[in-house]
């Protein structure tokens, strides 16, 4: 489910309609409007902020239906994850299910849910204005991240019921690049939601080059911001991270193979998986002008991406260091 709420997170932001919904209603929003004047008001709602009116201002009711649907899938859901987590959590808590080494994890688990939530009214309500065309990247950063850390959570406590079962074997050297490996990663899921808060794909729709430049021009920004609100900048951020994490997957690869450790999948699937998520990265951003085609595009590179992190994190809690003697 959470899975599945990422995507939908995706495809809410690609079809632009996270600022559809003006409005956070906990419980009372559960439903869409259920009649004509309920959908008017709504609409009604929307012309008052800046994105409709100096980018949507052509939208009819229909056009506004189809974003609002988007927006409330993605809040129904997350509603459905919490009800689907806490119903079992108090009835099996009733019957003294759990041992109380589980208990304190999942009210964590449950409080990463929630402040994900908290994130992502913070991040629409940076939208909800009459300047506004979108909701602040940088909150959309973190509200992407957030749920990231909430999936990886959520593994981490399943891993802990097979983690004997399925032990990976690593070396030293392994063990070290693994991690820069998952530090980079993170920085480049970061420049990631920073490439779509920002839109930046159609600001240089070409490769290798960006836009005929090996190297961006720098903008006007000052400091760092340069390297955190100019598209161009972002831009070359995220391919440069992709290259260098396809150059450490590739060394991790050949350390795996040179040291002969049991890794089985863990041995070829994160190579296998940086590789496919840097090409369709390339043809994203190719085909970043066509929405339609980026709507597509851009679903599924999130989701390989979110692969690739889940990966790196399960061969990571499922790792045991192994110190390799040199002849």
């Amino acid at each position: 489910m959470i899975i599945i709420q990422i995507m939908l997170g995706a495809i809410t932001r690609l079809t632009g309609s996270g600022l559809s919904i003006t409005e956070w209603k906990l419980i009372m929003g559960t439903l869409p409007p259920l009649n004509e004047t309920e959908w008017q008001t709504a609409f009604e709602q929307y012309q008052k902020i800046g994105q409709f009116k100096q980018l949507n201002n052509y939208f009819n009711l229909s056009d506004f239906k189809f974003i609002f649907f988007w927006e409330w899938s993605h809040r129904f859901w997350a509603r459905m994850i919490g009800f689907v987590f806490a119903i079992p959590f108090v009835i099996f808590l009733i019957q003294k299910r759990f041992n109380k080494n589980q208990i304190l994890p999942l009210i964590i688990l449950f409080f990463l849910g929630g402040l994900q939530g908290a994130i992502g009214w913070i991040m629409v309500k940076s939208g909800i204005n009459e300047t506004s065309l979108y909701v602040d990247h940088i909150k959309l950063a973190a509200h992407f991240i957030s749920a990231l850390v909430l999936l990886v959570y959520t593994i981490y406590f399943l891993i802990g019921f097979i983690k004997t079962k399925y032990e990976i074997s690593l070396s030293v050297n392994q063990n070290k690049v693994l991690l820069v490996m998952i530090i980079l990663l993170t920085i480049q899921l970061v420049y990631g939601a920073f490439m779509a808060g920002i839109h930046a794909g159609p600001t240089a729709p070409t490769w290798p080059t960006i836009n005929g430049n090996w190297f961006p021009y720098g903008g006007e920004e000052l400091g760092l911001l340069k390297w955190t609100h100019n598209a161009i900048n972002i831009q070359f951020v995220h391919r440069t991270l992709a290259y260098i994490l396809c150059a450490f997957s590739i060394y991790w690869w050949v350390l795996a193979n040179k040291e002969k450790l049991s890794l089985n999948w863990a041995q070829h699937l994160p190579l296998a998986i940086i590789i496919l998520q840097t090409i369709l990265g390339i043809i994203t951003v190719l085909m970043s002008p066509y929405q339609k085609i980026l709507l597509v595009l851009g679903t599924m590179h999130q989701f390989v991406g979110m692969v690739f992190c889940i990966i790196l994190m399960s061969i990571w809690f499922l790792r045991k260091v192994k110190y390799q003697i040199n002849k």
